[in-house]
């Protein structure tokens, strides 16, 4: 379950995450505080199924599970992405809420719950968009498709792509392959 709180401060997010109970992850995405409990075992094996394919084709490039990062958009903000795709070396002495200046890909797996789901759809692609995080890649459970947002301008993705699970969906630029999606969901 998500509880959203609105105008959170980053020193107030700071507090709540330094006193959050073992479980929950906490975020603070557009000046909103958002709750939600860790993932559960078919969440983590969608991330685990992208990684495969990711590092079996990019040597070198590396997917980092549960990455909190640093994302400026709008307010200050914190987002714990399900997976951070950059070198095997960029995370290496950076803090918990790493910069994601050097993050090729993030990627997002929605949760049983549609309203939560929607803070994936919507309001961590716009501050993924505003960050310039270059690829934006949703599993959404709920819709039964994987979607990719890239090329962001202006606040914004400027291209999508959508493909139902089971069907092949093409990774822009800088990776350009296909990804397998028969096992996601």
């Amino acid at each position: 379950m998500t509880v959203a709180q609105p105008e959170v401060t980053l020193e107030e997010f700071d507090a709540f995450d330094a006193a959050a109970p073992e479980g929950l992850h906490v975020e603070l995405i557009n000046g909103r505080l958002l709750v939600t409990p860790a993932p559960d075992g078919d969440h983590d094996w969608n991330v685990v199924c992208i990684r495969r394919q990711i590092e079996a084709r990019d040597l070198g490039l590396c997917l980092y599970q549960e990455r909190g990062l640093a994302v400026p958009a709008y307010r200050a903000g914190r987002a714990r992405v399900d997976g951070a795709v950059a070198s095997e070396e960029y995370f290496r002495g950076q803090p918990p809420w790493a910069d994601p200046s050097g993050v090729l890909l993030v990627i997002e797996v929605t949760s049983g719950r549609d309203e939560d789901a929607e803070v994936d759809r919507v309001e961590k692609r716009d501050a993924y968009a505003q960050a310039g995080l270059p690829v934006y890649l949703l599993v959404d459970r709920q819709r039964g498709e994987a979607v990719v947002h890239w090329d962001p301008e202006g606040g914004r993705y400027l291209h999508q792509t959508n493909a139902a699970f089971g069907a092949k969906l093409r990774l822009p630029k800088p990776f350009g392959y296909d990804l397998d999606t028969s096992k996601l969901g």
